[in-house]
């Protein structure tokens, strides 16, 4: 028997065993295999282990997306991301504005299209924020589980989400995100006693803070003898 003469229940369940390199690969060979390649189906759950990849066309997003994943690997990379903008050479936001808007613009497109996801993990995501976070609540109304790991530009307004938006929410965790604090998880604690929180040093790190202006010191002494 030929590929092609089994049933579309069977080709799914023969593709849901390949990744989506292979899939994409085997859906070139033919319409019949492409159109189970674009079957919604097919992807209840990604996994991306790089943003870039989040560019490419090897899968089909849509409603039956439940679990979804980003994770950046390329700690080079990871490095420049978690540094504080202004802090950051131009070298470096060079670096990043090649790839600052991948994650956001992703997360934007599984607020339309992805609403009965039920897990969303985001690590070493260094720009995402606060209120990508919040769209995914507000859009996801189904989601259960929510990590987010080296999130640097995350900070207290996405647990004040979580308490506000999520509804359906039974695990949150947030590890190593400098910006979130005791205060923010406590009040998600006492809104939402039913979650179960968990943050492993994010709240022990120091987080983020422009540092003040200095006012040289030959300029105070000029308005001190200005006003004397």
């Amino acid at each position: 028997m030929h590929l092609t003469q089994l049933n579309r229940e069977c080709l799914l369940h023969l593709f849901s065993f390949l990744d989506k390199d292979s899939r994409k690969s085997l859906s070139l060979t033919c319409r019949q295999l492409r159109e189970v390649f674009l079957d919604p189906r097919l992807w209840n759950l990604l996994h991306f282990s790089s943003p870039c990849q989040l560019r490419w066309d090897n899968f089909v997003l849509g409603p039956s997306l439940r679990y979804l994943t980003i994770c950046w690997y390329s700690s080079r990379v990871l490095q420049v991301c978690n540094i504080e903008d202004w802090l950051k050479t131009s070298f470096q936001k060079d670096i990043c504005s090649k790839h600052e808007s991948l994650v956001s613009t992703f997360l934007a497109h599984v607020c339309h299209m992805c609403p009965n996801l039920l897990s969303l993990t985001l690590s070493g995501c260094g720009h995402i924020t606060d209120q990508d976070v919040i769209s995914v609540l507000q859009s996801c109304r189904k989601l259960r589980r929510l990590h987010l790991e080296n999130c640097v530009r995350i900070t207290d307004r996405s647990l004040e989400g979580v308490a506000a938006h999520g509804g359906s929410l039974e695990e949150v965790k947030v590890d190593f995100c400098r910006n979130i604090t005791q205060a923010g998880l406590q009040a998600v604690r006492e809104k939402r006693p039913g979650v179960q929180l968990s943050s492993e040093r994010s709240a022990d790190l120091i987080p983020d803070s422009r540092p003040e202006e200095k006012v040289p010191l030959r300029r105070t002494l000029q308005k001190l003898l200005l006003f004397s």
